[in-house]
């Protein structure tokens, strides 16, 4: 591997770890700042909401201005963003500092992305993004099992403050990042987004994105919360729900590995079988031990299932590569923020079993559709579906 696909691999890590330190922190938050815990789920549905909102914006902002500078400029603003929510005292404060955040950080995940997307052939690619996704499996377990030690021993403020540093310095170093081509400069701002609307593979792909997102990282926002509720301290709650990190890490290679040699579609239907399996453990126990074993398989589904639609939203429109991926990832966290609005009275009632049963409903025909529409389309860029 070369210096600049190392140092993308860095762009996952540092984003990863500002979306999933506030989970094993939510019941502190609440307890610290005299807020019920709905309206601390409240402002991480804020943050997924400025995610998923920005995402296409993004995407059309690095059509027209380059990608590599895109994603410095948004690290910067995140970190700065991610930096104020440390000092905030209010509701209103933390949904807003985390709005922002989540708006900025937008941009590093698809963007790296569509990085691979413009320098690696698509017969690589989907192995490739599996690696990517180890930033994003390690940035997960870092961040889960530090902010529920930090919550226990020290404060959630320092998790905040640490990870803008990390952010303003990645945004500085992405300048040894060679910029990829720039193929798509001739489209206008809107032109992607009407190919993308005219596109029924891409439509599907969003929609299947949207469950996705309700289903597998909005239980894993819960997942701190509710074990928890169980009674453990944030520690291990934190402990536990890093297990899905490295989870991914481990199945990533897997998923690498079988890609290779797996059609796709058996892909997604083999991680829709894990988050199924996932949501139902979890709706029947909260123990330490149950979560442990929901968190590893949510983990096998994200490797398997994620990184399958993820390619093939690489794969869907290449003209408009950079608005598909970035509407591709919106979706997903638009689909979190729904799932966060709608779950949040549910949660404040410690009514997780119910909660986890919805999810277990809906990752079964995800999958099912997933997997049958993806055996169905082929690939544009040439290659037959697999």
């Amino acid at each position: 591997m070369t210096p600049a696909p190392r140092l993308l691999l860095a762009v996952p890590f540092v984003s990863t770890l500002d979306r999933f330190a506030m989970p094993p922190m939510m019941v502190s938050m609440a307890a610290q700042l005299g807020l019920p815990l709905s309206q601390v789920v409240h402002a991480i549905g804020a943050y997924v909401l400025a995610y998923g909102i920005m995402q296409p914006v993004w995407g059309m902002v690095s059509d027209r201005t380059g990608l590599v500078r895109t994603m410095r400029v948004a690290l910067a603003l995140g970190a700065v963003s991610t930096i104020a929510s440390a000092f905030t005292g209010s509701a209103l404060a933390l949904a807003l500092t985390r709005g922002l955040a989540g708006a900025c950080f937008a941009a590093a995940i698809p963007g790296s992305l569509v990085y691979l997307g413009d320098t690696v052939p698509a017969q690589r690619r989907q192995r490739e993004i599996t690696n990517l996704m180890a930033g994003v499996a390690v940035g997960t377990a870092v961040a889960s099992t530090a902010a529920g030690a930090l919550v226990q021993y020290a404060t959630w403020r320092v998790a905040f403050a640490a990870t803008g540093l990390a952010a303003l310095a990645l945004a500085w170093a992405l300048g040894r990042l060679p910029a990829p081509p720039r193929s798509r400069a001739h489209l206008g701002l809107l032109s992607p987004l009407a190919a993308v609307s005219r596109s029924r593979p891409a439509l599907l792909v969003l929609a299947l994105a949207f469950v996705e997102g309700g289903v597998l990282i909005g239980v894993l926002t819960l997942l701190p919360a509710a074990v928890e509720a169980a009674g453990v301290n944030a520690a291990v709650a934190g402990a536990v729900t890093a297990a899905y990190g490295i989870a991914v890490l481990a199945f990533s290679q897997l998923v690498g590995f079988l890609s290779r040699r797996v059609h796709a579609w058996r892909l997604i239907a083999y991680g829709a079988a894990a988050a199924v399996a996932a949501c139902a453990l979890v709706a029947l126990s909260r123990s330490p031990a149950a979560a442990l074993a929901g968190a590893t398989l949510l983990g096998a589904a994200w490797a398997a299932m994620h990184s399958s639609l993820q390619t093939w939203a690489t794969e869907v429109l290449p003209a408009a590569r950079a608005t598909v991926v970035s509407a591709f990832a919106g979706s997903l966290f638009l689909g979190s923020a729904v799932a966060a609005v709608v779950v949040a009275g549910l949660a404040e009632q410690h009514r997780y079993a119910q909660i986890f049963g919805w999810a277990a409903a809906l990752a079964a025909p995800l999958g099912l559709f997933g997997a049958l529409g993806r055996k169905r389309w082929i690939r544009p860029e040439g290659e037959p579906g697999r």
